[in-house]
């Protein structure tokens, strides 16, 4: 049995390399759909590319959730746990819920009346396409590696050998993940949903009954540095860690 388990190590960082494979043909595949688009007939041509990558993003979250399965069954084998278990494969996200991220991203395309439009709906409709293009890329991202992240936290919610999870951020995560990721396995099975930004690609880790969780290299000086110049200022601690790890990160 594997004792202990981390946020970091060899299986944590190939099921993220993994991920983050995905998540770049996703956004190559995002990307190809921009000549959907077509500029002289917005109100037609939009809703065909909205509908085009709603299709990409379900084919993808489906990949993504069974990548996550897969990483959740070799945590559960390297953890020698007793009793089977059928990971529950995490659904695609919600047409209504993808829908809303891509209107979203598309609200500057539209014309406005000068008086009321913002500074970014008075651009050039080339310029806001191209940011509009950015946002649905990074809406498609976060949907997708959900799917797989929900995956690995709805199996810690059903598996009566799991006791929780922990998030592993990537090295070059934001202070906000560096945060969240030095609590380590407190995240118990029903307490807390994984919360995530666009462009976020921290995991949630598995932890079973056994085991002992451990923080890894990194993240133990994210915890120096959190401990030394943020914990002792309450209401400032993101911003202060945010400052530290800037400085000395």
């Amino acid at each position: 049995m594997a004792a202990t388990v981390s946020d970091g190590g060899r299986d944590p960082d190939r099921y993220r390399a993994a991920q983050l494979g995905l998540t770049r043909l996703l956004v190559r595949d995002v990307r190809g759909l921009r000549r959907l688009i077509i500029p002289s007939r917005l109100r037609t041509s939009v809703p065909d590319w909205m509908a085009a990558v709603q299709a990409i993003v379900d084919q993808y979250a489906r990949t993504s959730a069974g990548l996550g399965a897969e990483f959740y069954d070799a945590q559960r084998d390297a953890a020698g746990v007793p009793g089977s278990f059928t990971v529950p494969v995490a659904d695609p996200p919600p047409d209504a819920q993808t829908e809303a991220g891509l209107r979203w991203a598309t609200k500057d395309i539209w014309e406005r009346d000068p008086d009321v439009a913002t500074a970014a709906q008075l651009q050039p409709l080339d310029t806001r396409l191209e940011q509009a293009e950015k946002k649905a890329e990074a809406v498609a991202q976060k949907l997708v590696t959900d799917a797989g992240r929900g995956t690995v936290q709805d199996a810690v919610k059903s598996d009566r050998q799991a006791v929780a999870w922990a998030r592993s951020a990537a090295l070059g995560a934001c202070a906000f993940c560096r945060m969240l990721s030095i609590r380590g396995a407190v995240f118990k099975q029903d307490t807390v949903n994984f919360r995530a930004h666009s462009g976020c690609h921290c995991m949630a880790i598995p932890v079973f009954k056994g085991q002992r969780f451990e923080l890894s290299d990194k993240a133990k000086e994210w915890e120096r540095l959190y401990r030394e110049y943020a914990a002792p200022y309450s209401g400032d601690q993101l911003r202060r860690f945010r400052q530290a790890v800037a400085e000395h990160g």
